[in-house]
């Protein structure tokens, strides 16, 4: 990660509570002298343990107000620590998913998992969270490329691919200090070339009967929906296998009180949604779903929004405002300005064409935490790769404060920057 010289004061702010990371040797550039950075990161890369330190004390009732039941009133402005901590507890989870998948196109694994599941979360880090991965998650992609593809290398039409991973609070005392029994379900973003693909399909086409029925005016991304809804002949699609593996944890727990945490970043983002909606409508009785997601794009109309919303399902979408992906795919939201309002010049003209399509009026969901790039020191306005990673995300969290103070002088979740990593940043 580079630093900027003077681009913003952080405020001076005393921290609370400690997350992970630790600065051990700060570096900038002047003209007159060098000075180097290097940051830990918030794992081990040895051991493989993470850093896991005052942790908040027990949540008690607490957790549903985390969880979205208020719709995270009086706690985002300021940043409520106790929230913080949980953003940036499942944004690990969301990490995982991207340390799990094998990104090697010339490895014989490549797109699938590179643990096992009784040592995945060991592996990245998360060895001390008290759960345990019970499901893996795979998805398909349904675009079909033309015969042109055949000679490509065969990793650019590989179709399904390990996505993410359900994991269980299974820990008693971190149940414990939880208030009730967690389930996480955490999805990775966009990594093979099919995905890409369905990333650019970005009209919106009808949720399926078995998803929505009688609620044809539902609609959301078409690309998004393929990737949930698609199989093959060997591979069930990612609403079967979330569908199953939710139903046995109902059945399993259905008597404690229980929370499904959907998590991801980016694509992840998207179908973290998605699958939201789906447990939702699906399971009469369903546990408190609520999505926590990082960069994101929009994925369906109002009339998605509007169903999501009555389903119970509870999202907060995290977007950094410097970057452009959590403001596509679609030409609109609710909330324009006044310009496109009064259907002004070019902006109207536009707007009134959308307005008349079904196809690309989309609108953002949920409860909305908007972070900048720009108020970090240590991160540069011009690195657009770097403003959508995953870490930049959980860095701007932990230095955020308010509208008023976005960026604090004590925040030390900063990244390590080593080299394979940074090149990840290009396929997320």
């Amino acid at each position: 990660m580079k630093g900027a010289v003077g681009m913003v004061k952080p405020c001076d702010l005393a921290r609370p509570t400690t997350h992970v990371g630790e600065i051990t040797h700060y570096t900038t550039r002047t003209k007159h002298r060098t000075r180097h950075l290097r940051v830990n990161s918030s794992w081990n890369r040895e051991s493989g343990q993470t850093l896991i330190e005052n942790r908040v004390s027990n949540l008690d009732q607490k957790w549903r107000e985390y969880m979205g039941i208020k719709n995270w009133e009086g706690l985002l402005d300021p940043l409520d620590d106790g929230l913080r901590h949980e953003i940036l507890r499942y944004g690990d989870f969301a990490e995982a998913a991207y340390r799990c998948f094998e990104f090697d196109t010339s490895s014989p694994d490549y797109a699938k998992c590179k643990f096992t599941k009784d040592t995945m979360l060991d592996r990245c880090g998360l060895g001390g969270s008290g759960y345990k991965v019970t499901k893996n998650l795979h998805a398909t992609c349904g675009v079909q490329l033309p015969s042109l593809i055949d000679r490509m290398p065969s990793w650019t039409s590989t179709n399904s691919s390990w996505i993410g991973y359900v994991a269980v609070c299974d820990d008693d005392k971190e149940i414990g200090r939880l208030g009730r029994r967690d389930v996480v379900i955490a999805v990775r973003g966009t990594a093979t070339c099919l995905e890409w693909i369905e990333n650019l399909r970005a009209t919106l086409t009808s949720l399926p009967d078995d998803v929505a029925p009688r609620r044809k005016k539902a609609m959301v991304q078409k690309g998004f929906l393929s990737m949930y809804t698609s199989a093959t002949a060997t591979c069930p699609s990612l609403q079967d296998m979330v569908r199953e593996e939710i139903s046995r944890i109902i059945e399993t727990y259905g008597n404690e009180p229980l929370s499904v945490t959907i998590t991801g970043h980016s694509l992840g983002a998207a179908l973290a949604t998605l699958t939201a909606y789906d447990i939702t409508s699906t399971f009469k009785r369903p546990p408190m779903v609520t999505v926590v997601s990082f960069g994101g794009p929009r994925v369906g109309n109002r009339n998605f929004r509007s169903q999501l919303e009555n389903s119970g399902a509870q999202v907060l979408r995290i977007v950094n405002s410097t970057y452009v992906i959590t403001k596509v795919p679609g030409f609109l939201v609710d909330g324009c300005n006044d310009m496109t309002e009064r259907r002004v010049g070019l902006q109207g003209w536009l707007r009134k064409k959308v307005d008349e399509s079904d196809w690309f009026r989309y609108a953002d969901v949920g409860k909305e935490l908007r972070l900048s790039s720009e108020a970090s020191p240590y991160l540069t306005k011009s690195d657009f790769a770097t403003c959508h990673d995953l870490k930049t995300y959980l860095h701007l969290i932990d230095g955020y404060v308010s509208s008023s103070c976005p960026f604090r002088t004590a925040a030390k979740r900063l990244l390590n920057g080593a080299k394979h990593e940074k090149q990840q940043i290009l396929v997320r």
